[in-house]
């Protein structure tokens, strides 16, 4: 990893200490600009004009935190994204690390974004290394979830074939801890730099209904694209086999990769589109291979244009964001590109 871009990892990290408590806006430094950058504030509970709220719920005794965007726009029945941080981070963080662009999005398409807090700065993804090393009760952040987008329905009139998880980093591992899990009410999923833990894979189970995305980059140190064997880390599948776990459990007979964009030629680009062929209609997965990228939401930039990666390391013509609002067909047509129907699909 450069310098440049480990001092930024760094900047992030510190920056998630301020927003772990909750609603509290985490400050960010552009380095090499001097300039802060705030989570932009919730207004708590001061009504349903509010477009950014700050909300609690309790849980297993105890009040879990999340802050909330309603677009102005907001779709009857809406779709949900529940918008999952990385560890050490909160959902104030996560709001800036993807550079706003889910409320963006959220806005142009008429989106409930939601960005819950974990206990403790980490989500429990499965990883039993992390749960023993803690010596306490694993939270049962599964529940939770569950219990958050039943809140939201009660409060909101929310489309239950169209809500989604979108994570980053212990995020994204909790994201796809979901895909096994909680297909019941989650119908879609986005893993940014992640991988699925190894006691998560043996008990994942097929899908009702499951779209899986997966982003990462090969130089990924946090979470390394060929998976981990123990240490800090714990165990966790490569990013291959996790789209390989996926893929089989849709019932997806092959696999096909090309560049992309699609079309591009093969040294002309650094990313390499994976796609799931021969898929039940309703079942797609989907592996965004980003050679030479790092731990970061690809795409995502401060609102003065400058990438949280280098340019030497990021991949500008890739925008997660955009990317997965296009497979999850949260765009303003009902179906998404081409590219993300999985062929030769089965009925």
């Amino acid at each position: 990893m450069r310098s440049g871009s480990a001092f930024r990892v760094c900047l992030l990290l510190a920056a998630s200490v301020l927003g772990s408590a909750g609603c509290v806006g985490a400050a960010f430094v552009a380095a090499g600009k001097g300039t802060a950058y705030l989570a932009a504030p919730c207004t708590g509970d001061s009504g349903a004009s509010s477009r950014r709220l700050c909300k609690s719920l309790s849980f297993g005794g105890v009040e879990r935190n999340y802050r909330l965007y309603v677009p102005s726009n907001l779709r009857a029945p809406a779709p949900l994204i529940v918008a999952l941080h990385g560890a050490t981070q909160s959902g104030a963080v996560m709001e800036v690390q993807t550079g706003k662009g889910l409320e963006r999005r959220a806005d142009e398409t008429g989106v409930l974004v939601v960005y819950p807090d974990s206990l403790g700065a980490r989500w429990n993804d499965g990883r039993l290394e992390a749960a023993a090393s803690s010596g306490k009760q694993p939270v049962d952040d599964v529940g939770f979830l569950r219990a958050l987008v039943a809140e939201l329905g009660q409060r909101y009139a929310i489309d239950p074939e169209r809500v989604y998880a979108a994570g980053f980093s212990n995020g994204g591992a909790m994201t796809l801890r979901l895909a096994c899990e909680a297909t019941d009410v989650f119908r879609g999923f986005v893993a940014v730099g992640a991988n699925l833990a190894e006691a998560v894979a043996s008990r994942c189970h097929p899908p009702t209904a499951r779209r899986v995305a997966l982003f990462h980059g090969t130089a990924d140190v946090f979470n390394p694209y060929s998976g981990s064997t123990g240490g800090i880390y714990a165990r966790a599948l490569s990013v291959e086999a996790t789209f390989d776990v996926f893929r089989a459990l849709a019932g997806c007979s092959g696999a096909e990769s090309a560049p992309w964009p699609q079309g591009a030629p093969a040294n002309q680009t650094n990313v390499v589109l994976h796609r799931a062929t021969g898929c039940p209609e309703s079942l797609s997965v989907v592996l965004f291979e980003i050679r030479g990228g790092v731990h970061v939401w690809p795409g995502a930039t401060f609102d003065s244009g400058r990438s949280f990666a280098s340019r030497e390391q990021e991949t500008p013509e890739l925008d997660a964001t955009t990317e997965s609002w296009r497979f999850l067909e949260l765009e303003a047509s009902s179906r998404p590109a081409q590219v993300y129907r999985a062929s030769g699909a089965t009925d």
